[in-house]
């Protein structure tokens, strides 16, 4: 795939880096002088009100009832994912740096990988697996400090 072909979905991959990165920095200071679940309780509340007007704005907005019970049960369970990875998140940078905590946080990437082959029947070619074991490495040069 030419990057012409792929460039709508590596902008907005782009764009999710540079907000998960932002995430951390803007998490670390908030997270001065309050508990990291409450923290995430605000954040939470936030991203739901913000997501809620841009769906309602562009139109987007259907019958979430109409959705297959199949849908429900695979949005629930990533919900809950996403739920527990940040309470996990925040509780980790309200007690590390957020240039150790941040890189842990990124071997989500690694793991994707591994879910994918696993439960998506995705086959990555031997130059992304390389690609994946120096993001690992990566990972790991930066989370462990001498």
């Amino acid at each position: 795939m030419t990057l012409a072909a792929s460039s709508n979905w590596f902008v907005w991959a782009i764009l999710s880096a540079v907000f998960a990165a932002l995430t951390a920095i803007l998490a670390k200071l908030g997270l001065a002088g309050v508990d990291s679940d409450m923290a995430t309780l605000v954040r939470t509340v936030v991203i739901l009100v913000v997501l809620a007007a841009f769906v309602k704005a562009t139109g987007k907005w259907t019958n979430p009832f109409e959705l297959s019970p199949r849908t429900w049960a695979f949005l629930v369970l990533s919900g809950l994912a996403t739920g527990a990875s940040w309470v996990c998140y925040f509780r980790a940078l309200k007690m590390g740096n957020a240039s150790q905590v941040a890189p842990v946080d990124k071997l989500s990437v690694v793991l994707v990988v591994l879910f994918a082959v696993m439960f998506l029947g995705e086959r990555p070619s031997v130059r992304e697996w390389g690609g994946v074991a120096m993001i690992a490495g990566g990972v790991l040069m930066l989370a462990i400090k001498r």
